[in-house]
Parts: structure tokens; C-alpha cells; sequence
């Protein structure tokens, strides 16, 4: 897709036959996300059931925060985000259902039933809101495709984005609506690993890629599903009550488990937080402070007020990475710097005798020499050299990385766990020194990953590696018309018009 077509579908007006689909799509007399008023404000819903207790700041804050941002519209900025986020992890959703993970998670909730309230990307199925959420965050992470945020350790996408749409189809909430729940699962989501105390707690052995997004996804719910200021803070008790998930996702050899783990177990427990409270359940008032609170279990380095640093001034949707690349984290720059080696001096196998990859020691202990094709950092670097790019297809084609050329190259390829790049920051650095057979040695230290917040894909690289990820399951048409419809989320009225687009 050229600029000038890519603009122009930014400029999309949605005539005709679509948005005909739209309206049609809410139901008489529903109102939409934007214009049906919660019931209350916040004091008066303090009033309808007092506090068990006193209320601590951080509660008052994050409870009353969520209540409000369905009414707040986002900074342009943060809106372009949110949209090429959501283009992002609807395209992992669909690419990944047709990869085992994703495969596995829809066998598993055809046998569930439920009643249809949302769809499951890339297959015909209808069920309800918190076997959706499930299904789709597996789906989201069935591939290494999804976004990350750094800082916090996280995987927002995968968690967040997929509860958050099935609830907005349980609720015909809005394209405005999931726009804005979205960005708020984000901010609450990364906030909350980054409270818990991040690194650290990543250490200890608890997962901060299943704790953020459960949290992210419990308020991008609440948001839609429009709980008030108390019935907020019972849904994120029982959030807390369902908050697990180790660090040892390295030992899953599958990836199915880890699915589950960053996107379905989040995703799940998210909403079936909040479908619990609107239905009438009532819990704890103050899940963060008080006797045994959630801090008190789990962050013996936790540091509550970073929940609410920042919140409503910065907005980490902004903040997270897209990859550029369809391969695990810790390769992105490895493939970016050797990607840049390759354009500069014209670099074709044959001319290569040794590449030395230089990454952190936590990274390289991911993607040392691993069974699948996606996190191998050596099969990957080997694929750059002979094709020129790091594809969808090679990123999961098993059997080529026992092809003779691939191995021969392979065995060119060194990687060096870094003691300094563990530390740097930006994180997920690389440097590369590739030496040739005429001996001279070239050198490419990547700091700042294509995609990251630093060095950001523009909104035609997000389009483009969306549309190539969605166009093999949806064909091309309506893998145009998704993407497209996503850039004019504002001129959706009920979200449950995606679904003719999303289901396959």
C-alpha cells in the first residue's frame, strides 16, 4: 500500500452498504456508549452502600479514574495509539487463530457453549463474554506478533484488547467507547505491574505479563460495562482474588501455555471480574489497603503510588511497542540491526563468514537455540541473511529450520549473553558484528527497536504488517475494510458490527 492510498484510507468515509451495517447494528431504543449516562456520580454511588472501611487514596483515584473515562475523550495522540494498537492485536487475534495455540483454545471453548454475546476472531463461533475473552487472549499471543511495554513488563494487547471486545459486543458499546476503555486498560494495566514493582517481582517469580493486563483488562471492562465508582472497586477485589501467574514461561516448549498465560488468563479473569459485580455480587472495598491487603501479599517491593502517577497526563498506550518483526522479543533487535547491515553493504550469504549477536543475558536465555522457529534467534538471523526480511511464514515454518542452507548458516550465527545490555536502557538492545570473507567486520548496535516508543513504526508500517497478517485467514477485501474501519472507529456505533469482518 503506497502513502497516498494509505491516507486516503484514513480519510475513509464510511458510505453506503457499511455504514448502513452500523447503524443498523444497534438495537432499537439502545443508546449509544457516549450518550447513556452512568447512574450516579461518584458520591452518590459512595451513598447508595457505604464503605467497609476507610478508602485509600490510591482506591479513590484508580475507582473514580475508571468511572470517568468513558466521558473523557482521548489527546490525539493517545486516539492514533489506541487505533493502531487495536489494528495490531486484532490482526495477532486472527493470525493466531489458525496457529496450535489458537487452534487448541477454540477446541477448547466449542466445547463450553455459552450464550452469544461475543465473537471468537477468525472462526464463526458466538459465546459469552468471559469464554471470548479467553479464547481471544490466546489468540492474541498465539504468535510473538503482539505489543509490549518495557518499562513495565508486559504485554498489554494480548490481555486487554480482547476482553475489552467482547464486552463492548456484550454491551453494543461504541467504536468511541472501546477506543477509550482501551487506552484506560493500558494505563491501569502497566501501572499496576509497574506498583507491584516490575523487575523485581518478575524475579521473585511472579508474572508481571499475567498480573498487569488481568488489572488493564478488569477497567477496560468496567469502563464498558459502566459499573460505578463502588461497584469498580468490588470488581477490582475480585480481580486481585484471581491474580496469579509465574515467571517461568521460558520452560513452555508449545507456547500454549504461554498463550494462556498472557493473554487468556488475563483476559478471563478480567472479565469475569467485572460480569460477576454487574450481576449483583459485592466484595471488599478496598482490595489495596487495610488488613491482608493485595500489596501486603504480593509486592514486597510494591510501590502503590505508581498506580496513580501520572494517570490522565500520560498515557502508556503511547508508550508501548508494535513489532516490527513476528518474532520474540528479544530478537527484534538483533533482526533490526542485521536488517540495516544488510541495506548498507549489500551483504548476500555467500559473502558472510561469522555473525556475532550480542544481547542481553535474560534475552538470550529465551531465544538461545529454541525449538520453534519464532523464538530462535539463530534460526532467525540465518533467515534474514538468505531472504532479506524475517516473514509471518518463516517465522513459523518448523521444517525449514532443518533445511541445509538454513543449518549451514545457522552455524555461522553467535550469540553472546551481555552483562551491559542487561542493564541498558532503553532495554532490548543488540549489537551485531558481521565479518566477511574479504575480513572486513561491520557493526550495527540497535538501542532504540523499530516499533518502540522511541523509534515508532508510522501508521502505514502498522497497516501494512496488519494487513499481510490478516488478508491469509479474511481474504484481501475485507482484511482492507477491517483495518480501514478500525482508522474511523469514531463513526462505528456498535461494535458488533466488526463482526462480519473479524469472523471467518
Amino acid at each position: 500500500m503506497n502513502e497516498a492510498s494509505f491516507k486516503r484510507s484514513r480519510r475513509l468515509v464510511l458510505g453506503g452498504g457499511i455504514a448502513a451495517a452500523f447503524t443498523a447494528a444497534v438495537p432499537a431504543g439502545a443508546q449509544s456508549g457516549e450518550t447513556k449516562r452512568r447512574a450516579g456520580t461518584a458520591a452518590e454511588d459512595e451513598a447508595v452502600k457505604p464503605a467497609s472501611g476507610a478508602i485509600s487514596p490510591v482506591m479513590t483515584t484508580v475507582s473514580e479514574y475508571i468511572v470517568r473515562a468513558a466521558e473523557q475523550p482521548l489527546p490525539a495522540t493517545a486516539l492514533e495509539a489506541t487505533k493502531q494498537h487495536l489494528i495490531d492485536t486484532f490482526a495477532a487475534m486472527v493470525s493466531g487463530s489458525r496457529l496450535p495455540p489458537g487452534v487448541k483454545a477454540i477446541a477448547y471453548v466449542t466445547q463450553l457453549g455459552g450464550k452469544p454475546e461475543a465473537c471468537i476472531a477468525g472462526t464463526k463461533i458466538l459465546t459469552n463474554v468471559v469464554n471470548a475473552a479467553l479464547t481471544g487472549g490466546m489468540l492474541a499471543h498465539a504468535d510473538e506478533t503482539d505489543d509490549s511495554h518495557a518499562v513495565s513488563l508486559t504485554h498489554p494487547g494480548c490481555g486487554i484488547v480482547p476482553a475489552a471486545l467482547a464486552m463492548a459486543e456484550r454491551q453494543h458499546a461504541s467504536g468511541t467507547a472501546l477506543l477509550r476503555a482501551v487506552a484506560l486498560g493500558y494505563d491501569i494495566g502497566t501501572r499496576t505491574s509497574l506498583a507491584l514493582g516490575g523487575y523485581e517481582f518478575s524475579a521473585q517469580g511472579h508474572d508481571t505479563h499475567s498480573f498487569g493486563p488481568m488489572f488493564g483488562a478488569t477497567a477496560a471492562c468496567a469502563s464498558l460495562a459502566k459499573l460505578n465508582v463502588v461497584q469498580v472497586r468490588h470488581a477490582i477485589s475480585y480481580t486481585t482474588q484471581q491474580a496469579a501467574g509465574l515467571s517461568n514461561y521460558a520452560r513452555d516448549t508449545e507456547h500454549v501455555e504461554k498463550a494462556f498465560q498472557f493473554g487468556g488468563l488475563p483476559a478471563r479473569n478480567g472479565a469475569a471480574a467485572v460480569t460477576m459485580i454487574a450481576s449483583g455480587m459485592t466484595g471488599i472495598d478496598d482490595a489495596f489497603s487495610g488488613d491482608r491487603n493485595f500489596f501486603f501479599a504480593f509486592g514486597s517491593k510494591a510501590k502503590p503510588d505508581e498506580l496513580v502517577r501520572g494517570l490522565g497526563e500520560s498515557y502508556e498506550v503511547i508508550n508501548t511497542n508494535i513489532k516490527r518483526w513476528t518474532v520474540g522479543s528479544p530478537i527484534q533487535a538483533p533482526l533490526d540491526s542485521l536488517s540495516n547491515l544488510i541495506k548498507a553493504h549489500k551483504l548476500k550469504p555467500d559473502d558472510v563468514t561469522k555473525i556475532v549477536v550480542r544481547i542481553s543475558k535474560s534475552g538470550a536465555k529465551t531465544v538461545n537455540d529454541r525449538s520453534m522457529p519464532d523464538i530462535n534467534v539463530q534460526y532467525m538471523m540465518a533467515v534474514m541473511l538468505l531472504d532479506g526480511i524475517a516473514t509471518l511464514e518463516a517465522a513459523h515454518d518448523v521444517r525449514r529450520m532443518q533445511d541445509a542452507k538454513v543449518m549451514e548458516v545457522r552455524r555461522r550465527v553467535e550469540l553472546i549473553p551481555d552483562e551491559e545490555l542487561e542493564r541498558a536502557l532503553p532495554s532490548r538492545q543488540a549489537i551485531v558484528e558481521v565479518t566477511t570473507r574479504d575480513g572486513q567486520t561491520f557493526r550495527d548496535h540497535t538501542k532504540d527497536v523499530r516499533g518502540t516508543a522511541q523509534n515508532p513504526m508510522t501508521g502505514e508500517e502498522v497497516d501494512e504488517k496488519a494487513f499481510n497478517l490478516l488478508a491469509p485467514t479474511l481474504g484481501k477485501k475485507r482484511a482492507r475494510e477491517l483495518v480501514d474501519t478500525v482508522w474511523n472507529f469514531e463513526r462505528v456505533n456498535d461494535v458488533r458490527a466488526l463482526r462480519r469482518l473479524l469472523r471467518a
